[in-house]
């Protein structure tokens, strides 16, 4: 290891608390036992007896079961083809459950079989079932307990849960029930001791879910009141007050969200005392999508995240609220803001919990832009969790719309879900009135660059347009560059110090005004789209070398169809 590498090291630790450190060797050590002792530790593991089962409550459909058609369809399976995040493979006939080839969060979702809800929403139950059987007892011959892909604690926890529900529909009555049910009282035994209290998070909550369903399963009442006081504790430190998910990434906040609607579901259905905390946990968690959404409904990508399918976002009822020009969501640290056709979200937040920067990108004081309900700035989402270039340029700040000095991101990420020193947000500031929306803050990211540069933003925001005031102030040299990252489709002609934006949301006038000497420059960036798959789109640059401070502002408005089309420009 280098010595900058054991300086990110370092700074990464630093944010960790001890009790995380103490759960992590207790994990790995656990896990090394179990790839060498797999049948001992099934042993001692243990779990409930599998006679105690008794299914889950008649009429109780998760929300996985509540949109079939995500998932592949019984045509598809019964040829050994999957589709998982949009990329097809063949499984093969035996079904190959390692897919070597496939990237490791591919043969994570294999392992979760969540994709089996297609099978038990088939027309033809009888063949469904067969097909079910057949796959699950490859699936059990093919993978050993504690070991590879399948017996992560996350897919463990997925796969558990998938399984209690499936059991009515696919299994139930068949000649598999005994082994299926054994397999799942195993599960119980894996998932209580390996919860993953190291990572936290939607992966801890993950766990809990699939503990509480499997309590129910197996009528274990002991095993139900651990699970609901863990998932009481984690709803303390894991939904914000304003209703965000701590991680701070919407599409994880919308996982989270179905895992506590399904965990609420089913102790309804289980007829259980109703648990305040999860009642308001979810309350607020559905107040917080309806004011982040997107103009026309979609979750923005900030952070890591993947688009979230219509079907499933309207399973969880997003809350619409009362029109304000002006919303904020404080402990997030997120500002929505409307003036006429312009919509307006930025990011004055900090990046990440501090113990747990897996989904945090540098993306501070960054925005997104629609008008007339269409996309004009965008985030460029994550297409990748492999460690490498496309994953380091997605969580840069280069990647997002706001400020970059010296080439450096306002929060050290590194690997594929580390961060070191993070930037911190002060002296956030919103107001409304007659002259529209004004939002300001200002963060210290760079401040381990010689000089201490730090970012001011203020934005305004007012039927006519957008200006954005940046200042980076300081002490020395430095290169700044602010970029805007515009929607798939757009193109971007330079005459002069002007940019002509033709975008998805109509056409712009892009002016600057800096207190230096500034040039503006288009390029070509990939914007991601869903897991392994960009499209090219337009980014707008404005590039300084000077001593600091400096200031410069972007105006945005709208231009006329008879602007001028001459000038050198790049299309997307």
């Amino acid at each position: 290891m280098s010595g900058s590498d054991l300086g990110l090291l370092v700074r990464t630790a630093a944010h960790l608390q001890p009790s995380q450190v103490g759960h992590r060797i207790r994990l790995r050590t656990q896990a090394a036992a179990l790839r060498r002792w797999p049948n001992a530790g099934r042993r001692l593991l243990g779990g409930p007896d599998p006679a105690t089962a008794v299914g889950w409550p008649p009429g109780f459909a998760p929300l996985d079961a509540q949109a079939p058609e995500r998932w592949p369809r019984l045509a598809d399976l019964s040829a050994g083809r999957l589709v998982l995040l949009g990329m097809p493979r063949e499984l093969g006939d035996p079904p190959d459950w390692r897919q070597t080839g496939a990237p490791a969060l591919w043969r994570h979702h294999l392992h979760y079989w969540d994709w089996a809800w297609g099978l038990a929403a088939d027309p033809d139950p009888v063949s469904a079932r067969a097909a079910f059987a057949r796959l699950w007892r490859s699936w059990r011959t093919a993978t050993i307990f504690g070991g590879s892909d399948a017996w992560l604690p996350y897919p463990a926890a997925a796969r558990a849960w998938s399984w209690c529900g499936l059991h009515d529909g696919l299994v139930a009555g068949s000649d598999i029930e005994t082994g299926f049910v054994t397999e799942l009282a195993a599960h119980v035994g894996f998932l209580r001791r390996h919860l993953e209290s190291d990572v936290g998070g939607n992966h801890l909550l993950k766990g809990i879910k699939a503990l509480v369903g499997l309590a129910v399963f197996f009528s274990d009442r002991r095993l139900l009141t651990q699970a609901l006081g863990q998932l009481t504790s984690q709803l303390a430190v894991q939904v914000l007050p304003d209703g965000g998910h701590y991680e701070r990434a919407p599409a994880y906040h919308c996982q989270v969200l179905a895992d506590l609607a399904d965990i609420a579901d089913l102790l309804r259905a289980a007829r259980h005392e109703a648990m305040p905390a999860l009642t308001a946990a979810i309350a607020r968690m559905r107040r917080w999508l309806g004011v982040v959404l997107a103009p026309a409904g979609q979750v923005p990508m900030l952070n890591d995240g993947y688009p979230v399918e219509p079907a499933m976002l309207a399973l969880l009822e997003p809350q619409p609220t009362p029109f304000a020009p002006l919303q904020a969501l404080p402990d997030t640290g997120l500002v929505a803001a409307t003036a006429g056709s312009w919509h307006l979200l930025a990011d004055v937040g900090p990046p990440c919990p501090d113990e747990l920067p897996a989904h945090a990108h540098a993306d501070t004081l960054a925005c997104l832009v629609h008008v007339d309900g269409a996309p004009l700035l965008v985030d460029t989402g994550t297409s990748t969790y492999a460690p490498g270039a496309v994953r380091d340029y997605e969580r840069s700040t280069a990647a997002h719309n706001t400020v970059e000095v010296d080439g450096a991101s306002s929060t050290e990420v590194w690997g594929a879900f580390r961060a070191a020193t993070r930037a911190r947000v002060h002296n956030v500031t919103a107001h409304a009135d007659a002259d529209g929306i004004t939002l300001a803050a200002t963060h210290d990211g760079f401040r381990r660059l010689r000089g201490s540069p730090v970012h001011h933003r203020r934005w305004l925001l007012t039927r006519t347009g957008l200006r954005v005031e940046d200042v980076v102030s300081g002490r020395g040299l430095h290169t700044v560059a602010v970029r805007w990252h515009l929607a798939p489709a757009s193109a971007v002609r330079l005459i002069d110090a002007t940019a002509l934006v033709t975008a998805p949301a109509g056409m712009f006038e892009v002016t600057v005004d800096s207190t230096a000497q500034a040039a503006l420059a288009v390029e070509s960036q990939p914007v991601a789209i869903g897991f392994g798959r960009t499209t090219p789109a337009p980014m707008l640059a404005c590039l300084m070398n000077t001593a600091l401070p400096v200031r410069l502002t972007t105006w945005w408005r709208r231009a006329s169809r008879s602007s001028s089309t001459s000038g050198r420009g790049l299309p997307a």
